[in-house]
């Protein structure tokens, strides 16, 4: 669901090159109709769409208690946007413009993660996130976090097992505005890791700094 029809149109040419079957909607109104009554493996869903903006429709899917996967499209840097999104239900986001194949990556990433991996409470380990109450745990002991920490693990936990470059992080946990200094990821995972890590030494270390690629959370497969 898309606001652009010659991006729209675009996005499903190119998926359909991939050997997706692509149904396209231009408002809100429509793409909730599909959604709601068809079965996808996966919604792309444009946050600002005439009639029904892409909150709204993320929201009553969910309450209708469809689950299917949604990777939401803005053309928003602002964190709070990105928020929105993902606490009406949606499992990712991507903002515009993007390179098709880092489209093309989100789509087979959450194509292929276990349904238990969407939602509301995401979990490594004994690590738990609940992206609507923002509480934390670590063997059900409770982990007080800053915003940007959450945000940084919630990132992470939405992408367990895949390494992610430091640019990843930066594009996804700060705003598109935002002046970052080549350490600041370095900063917070170290940030994450005094709290996550450290006070659990009797368990094996989550958050992993995999040399010259990047950090991940969990085994990696």
């Amino acid at each position: 669901m898309e606001d652009e029809h010659k991006v729209a149109n675009s996005i499903k040419k190119g998926l359909g090159q991939e050997l997706f079957a692509v149904d396209v909607a231009y408002d809100g109104v429509d793409g909730f109709h599909l959604a709601s009554t068809e079965e996808y493996d996966l919604i792309l869903l444009d946050l600002m769409l005439p009639k029904m903006d892409g909150v709204s429709i993320c929201k009553r899917l969910r309450q209708c208690d469809i689950h299917t996967p949604i990777l939401m499209l803005t053309a928003k840097g602002q964190l709070n946007d990105k928020v929105d999104g993902l606490n009406a239900g949606a499992d990712d986001y991507l903002v515009k413009p993007f390179a098709f194949a880092e489209l093309l990556a989100r789509i087979k990433a959450l194509t292929r993660r276990p349904k238990k991996a969407l939602g509301s409470i995401l979990t490594a380990e004994d690590l738990s996130l609940n992206t609507l109450t923002f509480e934390v745990t670590r063997a059900g002991i409770a982990i007080d976090l800053s915003r940007k920490e959450f945000s940084l693990l919630e990132y992470l936990l939405r992408n367990e097992g895949r390494i992610l470059t430091k640019d990843q992080i930066i594009g996804h946990v700060w705003d598109y505005e935002a002046d970052i200094l080549p350490n600041t990821v370095e900063v917070y995972i170290g940030y994450l890791r005094n709290k996550i890590d450290k006070p659990f030494k009797s368990k094996p270390s989550l958050i992993q700094t995999v040399r010259g690629f990047g950090y991940r959370i969990g085994s990696g497969t």
